[in-house]
């Protein structure tokens, strides 16, 4: 890319029908909004938090069940959410565990993107017996809902690590039970994608001249069928946060060392009932609010990125 393209580049994007779309979408902005706010929190935790949460050496059990805003009568602490069953502070640790839900998420998001892909990709551009293979995998494992074949995945995985090394590697397990139950629907967008333009002329062309199919597949078709892929992959960033939480809710996700949201909810659901309502309240607050906005921004760019819409 030249000096001179880039200006270009930059100016046709701030004038372009997306960003257009973004200005006059006020759930668009408010989701961008909170997303980002939240993102930045959780990245920036070890900084702006109160406390370090994860620490054993740092939290006093005296200063368990500390109501929000006030402070511990056993030790000069000020919790602005309340404190837990251990003495640990909800801020700090809603903001360590936002980064352990972030993480799967993305991690999980984009191997689930690489593999649906991919298999797109192939099943699209190769057709017959491998279409037909990849296709009626990918329609079994449709049949099943995510979350119970993240759990199966989750427990075969599980069964084969050794027991001494399960802690320090559930997060991983997670991550590959979540991406592997939730690549079928990039796979059969990308599939449906490559038959229409594997058709058209640019690509008649670059066969006839001979270009290698790998590379058709990635200059030439893959940038063609990223729209959708984007459009899937925002969405489906919500849903692989609401899946975490509930495998760690369940008991089956990351370990209570390193709880995400989906753990803390599960931890102050056992005291809902005894009069401890922040335990639960503040970490349910948090989930929701980022996975909302993330699917406001998945809802807004599904319409953006529509040209039957524009």
């Amino acid at each position: 890319m030249t000096d001179i393209d880039a200006p270009n580049a930059a100016t046709r994007f701030f004038a372009s029908d997306v960003l257009h779309s973004f200005k006059r979408s006020p759930a668009a902005i408010i989701g961008a909004t909170v997303a980002l706010i939240l993102v930045l929190a959780a990245l920036l935790a070890p900084w702006i938090a109160p406390y370090d949460p994860f620490d054993p050496g740092s939290l006093d059990l005296m200063d368990g069940f500390t109501p929000p805003w006030s402070t511990s009568q056993f030790t000069p602490h000020w919790f602005a959410l309340g404190s837990d069953n251990q003495g640990r502070d909800m801020l700090s640790a809603i903001l360590y565990g936002s980064r352990v839900s972030l993480f799967v998420a993305f991690a999980a998001t984009g191997f689930s993107l690489l593999l649906g892909v991919g298999s797109g990709l192939i099943a699209g551009y190769v057709g017959g017996i491998v279409d037909a293979a990849i296709m009626r995998v990918t329609d079994v494992q449709l049949t099943f809902p995510a979350i119970l074949i993240a759990l199966l995945i989750f427990g075969i995985a599980r069964g084969i690590v050794p027991p001494s090394q399960q802690e320090g590697s559930a997060v991983w397990v997670l991550i590959f039970a979540l991406g592997l139950s939730n690549w079928p629907s990039f796979a059969r967008t990308v599939r449906g994608a490559v038959l229409v333009e594997k058709s058209k002329d640019y690509v008649a062309a670059a066969q006839l001249i001979g270009v290698h199919p790998l590379l058709i597949l990635l200059r030439h078709i893959l940038p063609n069928v990223l729209g959708p892929v984007l459009v899937i992959a925002t969405i489906g960033l919500a849903l692989t946060i609401i899946e975490e939480a509930t495998l760690s809710y369940l008991g089956v996700g990351v370990p209570p060392t390193q709880p995400s949201l989906g753990t803390l909810i599960r931890i102050g659901q056992q005291y809902l009932f005894s009069g401890e309502w922040w335990i639960l309240a503040f970490p349910a607050i948090a989930l929701v609010a980022l996975a909302l906005s993330v699917n406001l921004l998945g809802d807004w760019l599904r319409d953006a990125l529509n040209p039957r819409l524009r």
